[in-house]
């Protein structure tokens, strides 16, 4: 059960975050809110369950002291993290290694890497004092297979694989557990903020298939979650069933056939 368990989520103003919120606040959790926009989660706070205790921060995971400032800044009813759900990350381009901007590599590496480090690296001490705790990391089937175009953030997906598996070992001996989600093709914006808001080309990821919804991925983050305490699901991959792999695809030539 997570009713009343304090729940940071971060990447929330869309996608899969913003679905977690929803699921986890109809569960009973009560939610802090990380993301860079602040407009996005005052309007999601307003269509959660008023009954739902929501903190809602500005937050950019890449910046460890602004990470470091919010925390200290939670109320002491909010400030014992139960739950994180390292959700915060994005892809850029998909151009060959040689033409790739280093701009979006970096974005990358900070975002997917870096600020998962950050804010888990900030939260892990007091869940191991208290003796209690949860780090669910989203990942992504990029992890597990390179495409091409895909090289760097592919790498940073694998990342957050092995750093799921070595905190798994530093934590054995421990009641923290700590779990892995690794979803396909889902239709979030994050096509639309790979192609740098280029919708048209977005929109063609998913022409003609029936991709993944985010609250699909949240779903199987709160079964994940809600398992008894000694159980662990260390990682959980998840596809549509029109995906076969990174790369294989299958695609409807008409509405007929859907």
């Amino acid at each position: 059960m997570i009713q009343e368990q304090v729940v940071l989520i971060t990447g929330a103003s869309s996608g899969i975050g913003a679905a977690c919120a929803e699921v986890f606040a109809a569960a009973g959790a009560r939610l802090i809110l990380w993301a860079r926009r602040q407009d996005r989660l005052d309007t999601l706070a307003k269509r959660l369950p008023q009954e739902c205790t929501v903190l809602t921060q500005a937050v950019d995971v890449r910046d460890r002291p602004q990470v470091l400032a919010a925390l200290a800044s939670l109320p002491p009813d909010m400030a014992n993290i139960q739950i994180l759900i390292n959700n915060a990350g994005l892809s850029r381009g998909l151009e060959p290694f040689a033409e790739a901007q280093i701009s979006d590599w970096e974005e990358m590496i900070d975002t997917n890497l870096k600020g998962l480090l950050y804010v888990t690296r900030a939260i892990l001490p007091d869940m191991i004092a208290r003796r209690q705790g949860h780090i669910i990391n989203v990942g992504s089937i990029a992890g597990h297979q390179v495409y091409a175009g895909g090289h760097v953030y592919c790498a940073t997906k694998a990342g957050v694989q092995a750093l799921s598996q070595g905190l798994r070992l530093d934590l054995l001996g421990t009641p923290i557990r700590v779990t892995e989600i690794d979803p396909g093709m889902v239709a979030t914006e994050f096509s639309e903020v790979r192609f740098h808001g280029d919708r048209q080309r977005a929109a063609a990821v998913y022409r003609g298939m029936t991709p993944l919804s985010a609250h699909d991925v949240a779903e199987v983050i709160l079964f994940a979650a809600t398992r008894p305490a000694h159980v662990n699901l260390n990682q959980i991959v998840l596809m549509p069933v029109d995906q076969a792999s990174t790369t294989m695809v299958y695609r409807r030539n008409s509405e007929a056939e859907a």
